[in-house]
């Protein structure tokens, strides 16, 4: 799997905007997901985005909630994530991202864990529960040791200081929360202009990903006119829950966001 950072990844004219498709592994059976994770990079994608099942979701909305709560039910655990990943890394051109929570991670190990994601593939991390200064104080050596990038979220009641803070901290990008709510939310405001402006003029050193409520090609390209990228997930979670013939319509979903 290609470890370099997403703003060179790209498919197409360079200056073409990068998408970041999440999905829960282990939906809808256990042994689907390198099969997503190939249908992902197949479809257009710049990287992937893959949710480590838990118990306890907090972040997300009821979607992506039933899907952890399908994956656990599968048997989808860390240890069966990381031996999926290792079956198909040589196939794997774009970035793979590992999100989660912190107390997972934390029984695995945090170090055991870092090294299984070398030598998985793995290219970065997203943990939004994991508090920046313990990040600094405790992770953040054990992520460069692993050649790991880590991402932060920003919102929109992020003050610019904190924004610039959490970006000195974050490697390979930034990921701007288009709203404050859980993922999949139908009442987000999806395109805030003062906050994706606002965005666009602070000196950030990592390129700008916006997630939460992108479910269509209209609603990527409003909310990346002035980010680099955009992430969907519960739309695209959806699809692999409810639709028994669901390769087909994530394949059609993906090539309808990219045409």
């Amino acid at each position: 799997m290609n470890k370099s950072n997403p703003e060179s990844q790209a498919t197409g004219v360079q200056s073409q905007k990068k998408l970041n498709i999440y999905f829960t592994a282990g939906i809808p059976r256990l042994e689907d997901t390198p099969e997503i994770i190939s249908l992902i990079q197949d479809s257009g994608a710049n990287m992937i985005e893959i949710g480590m099942p838990y118990s306890d979701p907090v972040a997300d909305g009821p979607v992506i909630q039933q899907a952890h709560e399908l994956a656990l039910n599968n048997g989808m655990t860390i240890e069966k994530l990381f031996s999926q990943l290792k079956s198909i890394k040589n196939e794997i051109k774009i970035p793979v991202i590992l999100m989660g929570y912190i107390n997972p991670v934390l029984r695995f190990g945090f170090e055991n864990f870092c090294r299984e994601c070398s030598e998985s593939g793995v290219s970065g991390l997203i943990i939004p529960d994991l508090p920046p200064i313990e990040f600094e104080k405790n992770y953040c050596e054990i992520l460069k040791k692993y050649n790991l990038n880590f991402t932060f979220l920003v919102t929109p009641e992020t003050s610019d200081e904190r924004i610039l803070y959490l970006d000195s901290l974050s490697s390979g990008f930034l990921y701007a929360v288009s709203s404050s709510s859980t993922t999949g939310n139908d009442n987000a405001v999806l395109k805030n202009e003062n906050y994706l402006s606002r965005l666009a003029t602070l000196p950030l050193k990592n390129p700008v990903m916006i997630g939460f409520g992108i479910k269509s090609k209209e609603d990527f390209e409003n909310v990346t006119e002035k980010a680099d990228g955009g992430i969907i997930g519960t739309a695209f979670v959806n699809i692999l829950l409810q639709n028994r013939d669901w390769a087909r319509k994530a394949v059609d979903f993906l090539r309808s966001v990219r045409e």
